[in-house]
């Protein structure tokens, strides 16, 4: 793995194709998380006697949600870091 090209377009193209897949399962789940959330936060009236149960879990699932976007970002990060640190 070199440090990539940023003379060439396409090398830049596919630098910025290859970071975006870089974690990109946890901010998909994460991004998932927060909006399942959201909606359990916003259905909590309609929930009944089951309202603090699903507070709960829709807090819970926008902590967990929250968390894994920022850990592949995080994740990213580095991984450019370390990109750059290579010698070509």
């Amino acid at each position: 793995m070199s440090r990539p090209d940023f003379n060439d377009e396409d090398a830049v193209r596919a630098y910025r194709n290859e970071l975006r897949a870089v974690g990109r399962r946890e901010r998909l789940a994460g991004f998932a998380l927060v909006l399942l959330g959201a909606v359990a936060i916003l259905m909590v009236e309609r929930a009944g006697a089951a309202g603090p149960t699903v507070q709960w879990v829709g807090y819970a699932s926008l902590a967990v949600g929250w968390a894994l976007m920022l850990a592949a970002i995080v994740q990213r990060t580095r991984y450019h870091r370390r990109r750059m640190r290579e010698v070509s």
